[in-house]
């Protein structure tokens, strides 16, 4: 079996949901995945129930983009290695697309700009129906670390309003509170009557906030979901001296900062929701940023 191309990308987290306003962002996390492009399928079963990589090998071929020399489309393969857990907001199918474009580009020899790479993950997420918007945010985020907020309804190459650096794993840690399956995935019109908790996450944007931001960000959410339980836990972080936390993306996993100096509460936040919860998996990280010399693991 040879590998004819590999590429690589990170998880993310929300940080103002797209659907709301227009206006999407993201947070990148230290969740890497490796995409790579076989000859043969791999001896690892490739987990992409939604056939997100199919499309994104058709959208490939639309754009007029070449396959690896010798090879038709029946011919290539994938292999995946991820960290990131699959549908829980966490911007698994983005990063996924980001990955195997790279991997495309590794294989072909062909140069994509960054927002040639999100126009096609757009178009790949939309037709295998795991998005209301193309996830264009969720892409932006899943290609380099820190966050940017993005205007959604601009052409791609002129959409990032606000690009930042991040937050750095020496002063911050992330948890990931893994909730299940997504029981609801929800509508455009279900966020028109939270755009306040939305405007809120994107003053905090302007203002470079981001952990405000997430937290306003997670309050609509669990509104626009009517995610009882979900607003309930949040909550419960603050008790366990979270600074910031709200549910990521459509949901279900929530995200909760802690500060490195308060290191010793991930056990006890642990505790406290696996011994609450039914289906719950505590997972523990950092923000991917530019400060320092912050890398992938």
């Amino acid at each position: 079996m040879a590998v004819l191309g590999k590429g690589s990308a990170h998880g993310a987290c929300s940080l103002l949901h797209a659907a709301a306003l227009g206006y999407g962002a993201c947070m990148a996390l230290n969740l890497p995945i490796t995409v790579r492009l076989l000859d043969r399928p791999s001896k690892r079963t490739v987990s992409d129930p939604d056939d997100v990589l199919g499309h994104l090998l058709q959208a490939w071929c639309d754009a007029g983009h070449p396959l690896p020399s010798g090879f038709e489309l029946d011919d290539l393969h994938w292999g995946v290695n991820s960290k990131i857990p699959p549908k829980q907001g966490l911007k698994s199918s983005a990063a996924t697309c980001i990955a195997a474009l790279r991997a495309l580009c590794n294989a072909t020899d062909v140069s994509l700009n960054d927002a040639g790479m999100v126009h096609l993950a757009a178009t790949a997420q939309l037709a295998a129906g795991v998005s209301l918007t193309g996830s264009i945010d969720d892409a932006w985020g899943c290609i380099a670390p820190g966050w940017k907020l993005v205007d959604v309804q601009a052409p791609i190459s002129e959409g990032v309003l606000l690009s930042s650096e991040g937050l750095s794993s020496e002063d911050w840690i992330v948890v990931l509170v893994l909730r299940g399956k997504r029981e609801k995935q929800p509508r455009i019109e279900d966020f028109e009557p939270h755009r306040q908790a939305f405007q809120e996450a994107l003053n905090a944007l302007q203002a470079e906030n981001p952990l405000v931001a997430m937290t306003w960000n997670g309050r609509g959410i669990a509104a626009a979901l009517q995610d009882i339980e979900g607003r309930k836990m949040t909550n419960d972080s603050f008790m366990n001296s979270a600074r910031a936390a709200g549910i990521t993306g459509s949901g279900p996993a929530l995200v909760l900062v802690i500060p490195q100096l308060q290191s010793a509460m991930v056990e006890r936040i642990r505790a406290w929701y696996t011994t609450r919860y039914n289906d719950v998996e505590v997972i523990q990280t950092t923000f991917l940023s530019q400060v320092g010399d912050d890398e992938l693991e």
